[in-house]
Formats: structure tokens, sequence, C-alpha cells
């Protein structure tokens, strides 16, 4: 059921219907809960009572942790957290990877062994709501928060239909204290949650889903075509993926919005960063703090020794690749932007950097290092393979040879056109000035913006691509 489907709007229109008439507090998280595992069940039931067992767990375990005084009753605890949710994550997402590597480490050494395949299907969504699951335990062990008192309350935080199968990844600190009170939104929420969705879903259904068939076909068979489809391809895989993940996290945020739920802020203008550290901040936040808070920091994150902080950065980001997916091409990707910031922190540090030109052109300068590194990258993460991936970068480097096949030359101008728009949008608040607009004129454009969106649909709703992660 994705947000852009047709039986999606059918489900809100009841659930948001249904929601609103219910006045007590009790019966709305009932309510959702329910929603919540009706909306997960529609992609496979069979994963809804896997769901609820390691929601209803994990909240057990916190309870020992929060009601024991002994530090090795507690560590226990956390550990047997960590342990399930990281061995069901193991199961399904890594098993035949870690299978496959083995075996082909075994032949690199001239030891010939079989290599069975698995036939795992993956739970959608099982990297976030694992990761979140998570972040509740240690959060309790820390102290940070306290354990919630009722398992219903608990199982709606790990369940909440908006953001359970591509985030953004909801932290307990944040979202577990609006279930205490019944939520209330008013005329200026509704406005935003609109413009929100709306927005969300002309990039996704009207941007990355008319991108995705040309980002495919030159990725499947990068020998074809000439260096600036290349080129072109990388482009508008850059638009793609952040177009079709930031729309959903718009869409997610609005519809928790539209039931007086606050979902925190997951992208801020990315691809506008002048660093690599910025772009971090900016790009699939919830995860970059989640790693950050549970992986660099207790690895020792900044040490007084630099080079130890660097080997904590370079792991965080190794591993944040792996989150992504069970392929070396990910680990790389995330090892790569690790690299990238310690050169760039080292960098920094040297009298070189001083030298670099002030004001407006040092901005620019810096943020075309950023975007063209930030592309190079996207081609490890999209590639099928590394020699898919090394095809795709000789094209995108080489001024001459390439195959016979090309893109139209409008493609190319796309990805810059969207990204100056983007600038735009952002230097002159576009958005907040349409929130800020009369009930009839909002009405007005909004109307306009939907007519816009159904026009550009494609035949075909492709899948949000962070559903395989």
């Amino acid at each position: 059921m994705l947000f852009v489907d047709l039986r999606f709007f059918l489900f809100f229109a009841v659930v948001l219907g249904v929601y609103w008439t219910l006045r007590s507090n009790d019966s709305r998280k009932w309510f959702l809960l329910a929603s919540s595992y009706f909306f997960y069940g529609s992609w496979d039931w069979r994963f809804v009572l896997m769901l609820a067992a390691l929601s209803y767990g994990d909240y057990l375990f916190a309870r020992r942790i929060s009601t024991s005084e002994n530090p090795k009753v507690r560590r226990r605890y956390v550990a047997a957290s960590i342990a399930m949710n990281l061995s069901v994550l193991a199961y399904f997402k890594y098993c035949n990877f870690f299978i496959a590597s083995a075996s082909q480490l075994a032949r690199s050494a001239g030891v010939s062994l079989d290599e069975p395949t698995l036939h795992i299907i993956l739970p959608v969504g099982v990297s976030f709501f694992t990761f979140q699951s998570l972040s509740y335990t240690i959060d309790v062990y820390r102290g940070d928060i306290a354990p919630v008192r009722r398992a219903r309350d608990y199982l709606l935080f790990a369940a909440f239909f908006p953001q359970l199968v591509a985030g953004p990844i909801v932290r307990p600190k944040i979202f577990l204290p609006q279930l205490d009170s019944a939520r209330t939104v008013g005329a200026a929420a509704v406005k935003s949650a609109l413009l929100l969705f709306v927005i969300g879903f002309l990039k996704k259904a009207a941007i990355a889903d008319n991108i995705s068939p040309y980002v495919d076909a030159v990725f499947q068979s990068p020998s074809m075509y000439s260096n600036v489809a290349t080129i072109t391809a990388v482009w508008l895989y850059t638009v793609q993926i952040y177009c079709d993940f930031s729309g959903y996290s718009d869409m997610a945020i609005a519809v928790a919005g539209l039931m007086g739920y606050q979902l925190a802020l997951n992208f801020a203008a990315p691809y506008l960063a002048t660093s690599l550290q910025s772009f971090w901040r900016k790009w699939h936040i919830s995860l970059s703090t989640w790693i950050r808070d549970y992986i660099y920091l207790s690895l020792g994150g900044r040490h007084s020794n630099r080079f130890v902080t660097y080997r904590n950065l370079v792991v965080t980001m190794l591993a944040g690749g792996l989150w992504h997916g069970a392929a070396w091409t990910f680990v790389v990707w995330g090892g790569l932007h690790g690299a990238g910031q310690v050169v760039q922190q080292e960098f920094q540090r040297t009298a070189l950097s001083r030298k670099f030109p002030a004001g407006w052109v040092r901005d620019v300068l810096t943020w075309f290092l950023t975007i063209q590194f930030v592309c190079l990258c996207w081609i490890l993460f999209r590639a099928p393979s590394f020699s898919s991936a090394m095809l795709v970068l000789q094209g995108y480097f080489l001024l001459h040879g390439g195959g016979p096949m090309s893109l139209a030359i409008g493609l190319t101008v796309l990805p810059i056109a969207l990204l100056a728009m983007q600038f735009i949008l952002v230097r002159m608040q576009l958005v907040q000035r349409v929130e800020g607009l009369s009930t009839p004129t909002f009405a007005f454009f909004m109307g306009i913006a939907v007519a816009f969106a159904i026009s550009l649909l494609p035949l075909g709703n492709r899948p949000f691509i962070y559903f395989q992660f």
C-alpha cells in the first residue's frame, strides 16, 4: 500500500474519519494500533506477528532494565534486546549476503564450497523498525527516558503506520510523550500538513517515478550508452533518490501531522550543502543522528587523538553503508563517505585551506566539490555490482567513446533546473509564504498543484527506493 496508491487514500480517509470521531485518547490509540497492523499486514500478514513479538519483547526488556538496580542485570537485558533485534535483521537482510561472501572468500583461498541460497522474504521496513526499537531500550538503559507503563503505547510507537516501512526513524523521547494526551490539530497545522503531502507527492510521483526508467536503462546496460548519457543518468539518479525518499518522508510527516502527531524533519535541502559533514546533517537526518548517537558516540566519538576520532567516524559510516543494503557496494559507499569526511577535516587543518577564497566564491567552490563527490558515491549506491559501477564510472569520467545510445538533451538540463528550483524555494521561503495565505487562496494553489501532479503521473507507480532497506 504505497502513499501514492488509491488504496492508501481510501485507507487513510477511513482512518482519519474514525480517528477524529473518537473522543477518548485510549480509544484513539487502540484504533491507531489496529490500523497500523492492518497497514503493515497489507504487505504480508505473516510479518505482523513478528513485528508485534519484537515490540513486546523490547517493552519487557525495558521494564526489566528500569526495575533492576544491578548493573550486570541491566547490561544483560539491554544486550538481549540488541541481540534479538540484530538477529532478526541479520537473518532476513544479511543471511544470503554472509553466505555468498564466505563462499567467495573460500574460493579465493582455493577451497570449493557449495553455496546454498535461502529463499528469504525481506520484511518491508525491517531496518527502520529494528533501529527504532533498539533506540528505546538503549535510551532506557542510559537513563535518558523512563519506560512506558502500558504495552499498548509501546506497540503503537513501534508500529505507527505513517513511518513504519520507510521512516523517518522515530526517536522515543520525541514520540512517546505525545501519546500521553489526546492530539489536537489547528487550521494552520492542517494547511501545513496538506501542503507538505502535496510536495512529497509531487517529488515521488511526478519527478522520481518519471526519471526512473531512464536511470534504470543506463545502469542496466552502461556500455550501450554514450558518456553524456551516463553523466546525465548519474545526475538524474541524484535527483531521483532525493525526490523519492524525501517525498516519502514529507508524506509520512504530513499523514502523522493530520492526526496530531509530530515527526522530526528528515531532509533539509541536502544538495545545497557545502561540506560532507553538512550533507549528512541534512540528508536522512533520522538515520545520521541515530548512527551518531548509538554507534559513533558508543565508540568514543570525538577523541583527543584525532586518528581515533577518524577511526570512529569511518567505522560509523561503514555501518551506515551496510544498513542500506546487503552488498559490498553499499559498504564501500559508506566507507567513501567516511574517508571523504576525514580528508575534508584534515584539509581544514592545513594552511592551504586558509588560502581558499572567502565569501560566496568559497561557498560555490566547496558546494561544487561536495555535490560532485556525492554524485560519484551514488554510482556505487545504485549500481548492482562493482563491475557495473566501474563501467558507469568510466562513462562518467571519459570525454570520448562510449556506446551508441543517448538520452534526450532535455534530461541533461532537468537536474540543473530542479537544483535551481530547490535553491529558490529555500532562499525565498516559498513554502512558508504559501502556508500563510488565506484559506481560499491556499485552496486555489493546492488545487493547481494537485492537478499539475496528476497530469505528470506515469502509467505505473514504482515502489519507494528505501522500501528495500
